[in-house]
């Protein structure tokens, strides 16, 4: 079981933080809408109403210990670069920060955000090619218990190739694709001497399970 934090329980963070629940892990969710902490509070482990800007309570949570920090209020720009700051200060360890737009994006990379994500531009550009290609979509989903997921990672893999991890073997999982999240480089079916960075993100596919055990190594 991993430990998040989920800043921010608009429509985003609430289903991100449902989704880790669900599958198992422990959930702190923080946010200054008391309405938005009751319609999560049943489906995260602690819910929390508190300002994410405040940074001596953000050092009070024991953020730094948990495996990542969801930061899901980029509507509010001001707010969401002030906790990334404040979050990169403390130590912690993965920092996933939710934008509308790319220039925010830019400054909040800038400030620690490990990872800047763009929900509605994501989303069509899923959708989009759902469209124009949905055999592949079907084929990803079509076996219970499979998913596509985007791992960073662990320290063990790094520095080897992938025919030296041979993931394939020892957990059941496929690299479908490596993208390197400092050059902006992506590679489709990577080739089995691709040496893996630690600046490198993994697209993986497989059954949850496996998945969560090979990013553990």
């Amino acid at each position: 079981m991993k430990k998040f934090c989920v800043i921010g329980a608009g429509n985003f963070g609430f289903n991100i933080a449902r989704t880790l629940y669900e599958d198992g892990h422990e959930v702190l969710v923080i946010d200054n809408n008391r309405s938005h902490i009751q319609q999560v509070s049943d489906h995260c482990s602690v819910a929390m109403v508190a300002d994410a800007a405040d940074k001596e309570f953000l050092a009070a949570q024991g953020l730094a210990e948990m495996d990542a920090v969801v930061v899901a209020i980029g509507e509010r720009s001001h707010a969401a670069t002030l906790a990334t700051l404040f979050l990169k200060e403390l130590g912690v360890k993965r920092l996933v920060v939710k934008s509308v737009n790319e220039d925010h994006g830019r400054i909040l990379r800038k400030v620690g955000a490990d990872e800047v994500v763009y929900p509605e531009k994501d989303m069509a550009i899923k959708t989009a090619r759902n469209l124009a290609s949905p055999n592949i979509l079907d084929m990803l989903t079509m076996a219970e218990g499979y998913s596509l997921n985007e791992i960073a990672p662990p320290a063990g893999f790094i520095g080897k190739t992938l025919i030296e991890l041979d993931l394939r073997r020892k957990f059941g999982v496929y690299v479908l694709g490596i993208k390197d999240v400092l050059t902006d480089e992506f590679l489709l079916m990577p080739p089995p001497d691709r040496q893996i960075r630690d600046s490198d993100m993994l697209l993986i596919f497989g059954k949850a399970t496996d998945v969560d055990k090979a990013s553990r190594c």
